[in-house]
């Protein structure tokens, strides 16, 4: 394979320690290169310096000629003055830009909510960080490097840009970077994967998946004295191998050698255990919506939700933004009142959430970091082990000298995790998060995820990260149309399902403009024919027949999504088979409706 771009010998070092010390790596056509490694070890450095943004105290990084090189840095670098149009297309009309494939995918798969025409300034951030990201895509560099570019994107948007990274060049061509905690992109697009630890840069071939295989062979052979770290990995690897939905058949690392490796390894959660000790928290009740509906200035967010949450459910809830799922997590945790329906709450229910912002820290922005856990509770069991808040802070990365930072100078991942060990120290029994991966590097979300499989308690989970989803629930919801939908088939299905509203709605627009231009064409006196007596009469007894038939079939759903919620989540096959029935019954009140509309038309 032709190389692309090279660095040989680089070190860098900044006043208070050493980043690099002599790196040397390569890019070769056809490489796709995930990036990992603690936050603040190096790894946007390393971007930087390849990309020739920064310059190495020592070293050089070499290209080939002609090589064209385009990356997407975490700044926002997108000038206020232009319209979405201008930064992602510059001056070309429509009808130049239209006719190339690339480009309307690239404006399809990231851009259908932006509007065209607006200024910059005028986007959110998220909106920018998109738009900047389609302005780097509709070009035709030969490498890429993508320093976090799912951020701000949702999980449909997450598997886009994948598929889009997949087809971009040839097997043998073409050369991509990536630095993201997104575990389930990582091992999507990589083949080779850097770690980026202790002032080197350590290269495993494979994806995600394949990297955590070697990394434990590494620490076993090497006989590391990180043990805890160790098991970490290992558990992880367990999962790869055992459940993590679309892997276990993908030959990306030596089977024999993980199935050694994990031979003793006991699943990552013992779920009887867990269930019995949630509902000797919980008792059985915990929280249900039902018939729930919440509408804001008369616009339907959610509508007739019926969901019982169960003690010790582990739910991942999916959709995409502003489709209502800060609004259902509000429902449960008392912070919306819906506008019809009703939320009942066990008595023994204590709720926690893990927000975006970071609110609980503002009463301790300037207290050490040991005198706040020195004011909760002493001790806090986890995996039937009795553990002082010293060591929890240590299991989730803390460090002893850390421990006398004051809140205010500890990084967006330290307060992160911070937030979530005082939460947990409060010892509610239904602990909701919502996007709780921000400022998280994959040690630090195994960390979490560790610590989360022995918690005892209900889990709600709002997040982009499908690897997290996937990896810590244990079922998953969508919501489509303002309406909560269990998904059997989980994150794919999901998927699946939004790629069919997506082209029904394209369809929808096709028959519109081809009907408006029907309707242009057509004579203006083309009046429908009037109904003789017999007819009007036939047409009205029909319609009188729909309108008893719709009221029965409305029943059936109501009846069948009490069905639905009652029935056991376990049981797949089951839900499937009411699912579809759910789903031939709304069908069958669409063709119901529209057959009422014509004969309510013919008569007038």
């Amino acid at each position: 394979m032709a190389h692309l771009l090279g660095a040989e010998a680089l070190h860098l070092e900044f006043p208070t320690r050493v980043i690099f010390e002599s790196v040397t790596v390569g890019v070769n056509e056809g490489d796709r290169i995930g990036i990992v490694g603690r936050n603040g070890d190096g790894k946007s450095t390393l971007l930087s310096l390849l990309s020739g943004r920064l310059e190495p105290d020592s070293g050089r990084v070499t290209m080939r000629r002609g090589v064209r090189v385009g990356m997407l840095d975490q700044a926002d670098v997108l000038d206020d003055g232009l319209t979405v149009a201008q930064a992602v297309v510059g001056g070309a009309e429509e009808h130049e830009w239209a006719r190339d494939a690339r480009i309307r995918d690239v404006i399809g798969g990231l851009l259908t909510d932006v509007p065209w025409q607006a200024q910059i300034s005028e986007l959110s951030g998220g909106q920018r960080r998109r738009v900047a990201l389609a302005a780097l895509l509709i070009g035709d560099d030969d490498i890429l490097i993508l320093d976090e570019p799912t951020n701000h994107l949702d999980v449909e948007g997450i598997a886009w840009l994948a598929q889009h990274l997949k087809r971009r060049w040839s097997a043998s061509a073409g050369g991509l970077l990536v630095v993201t905690h997104d575990r389930w992109f990582l091992d999507e697009i990589s083949t080779t994967t850097w770690e980026v630890h202790d002032a080197v840069v350590e290269p495993f071939e494979g994806g995600y998946a394949a990297y955590v295989l070697q990394r434990v062979e590494r620490d076993r052979m090497a006989a590391a004295s990180e043990s805890r770290r160790q098991n970490l990995m290992r558990k992880e690897l367990a999962w790869l191998r055992r459940g993590a939905p679309a892997r276990t058949s993908k030959p990306k690392f030596r089977i024999d050698a993980a199935n050694e490796l994990i031979e003793n390894e006991p699943p990552v959660r013992d779920t009887v255990s867990l269930t019995q000790m949630a509902t000797s928290r919980l008792g059985k009740d915990v929280v249900d919506l039902l018939d729930v509906s919440v509408s804001y200035d008369g616009r339907p967010i959610l509508r007739d939700v019926e969901w019982r949450i169960a003690p010790g459910e582990r739910t991942g809830i999916l959709g995409v933004n502003g489709a209502g799922k800060s609004t259902l997590l509000g429902l449960v945790t008392g912070e919306v009142l819906p506008t019809t329906g009703r939320v009942k709450r066990g008595t023994t229910v204590r709720i926690a959430t893990l927000s975006q912002q970071l609110g609980e820290l503002g009463d301790v922005w300037t207290d050490r970091v040991s005198d706040v856990i020195g004011r909760k509770r002493t001790t806090y069991v986890a995996g039937g082990k009795e553990l002082t808040p010293g060591q929890l802070l240590e299991r989730l990365g803390f460090t002893s000298a850390q421990l006398s930072t004051p809140v205010r100078d500890l990084s967006g991942g330290q307060r992160r995790r911070l937030q979530l060990l005082l939460i947990l120290l409060d010892e509610p029994n239904v602990l909701v998060l919502d996007e709780p991966t921000n400022d998280m590097d994959t040690d630090m979300l195994a960390a979490i995820e560790d610590l989360l499989d022995s918690w005892p308690g209900t889990l709600l989970v709002v997040s982009h990260d499908r690897y997290l989803l996937e990896r810590v629930t244990d079922q998953q919801y969508g919501i489509f149309d303002a309406h909560l939908r269990h998904l059997p088939g989980g994150v794919d299905q999901y998927l699946e399902l939004r790629k069919g509203v997506q082209q029904d709605a394209a369809a929808a627009v096709s028959a519109q403009t081809a009907a408006a231009a029907s309707a242009a064409a057509a004579p203006t006196s083309s009046a429908a024919p009037a109904l003789s007596g017999a007819e009007l009469r036939a047409a009205e007894k029909e319609l009188s027949s729909i309108d008893r038939r719709l009221g029965r079939v409305q029943g059936e759903i109501a009846s069948t999504h009490d069905a639905l919620a009652e029935h056991d989540q376990s049981d797949y096959e089951g839900i499937i088979a009411i699912t579809e029935r759910l789903r031939g019954l709304e069908a069958e009140v669409v063709e119901l409706e529209t057959r009422w509309l014509e004969l309510s038309e013919r008569i007038g």
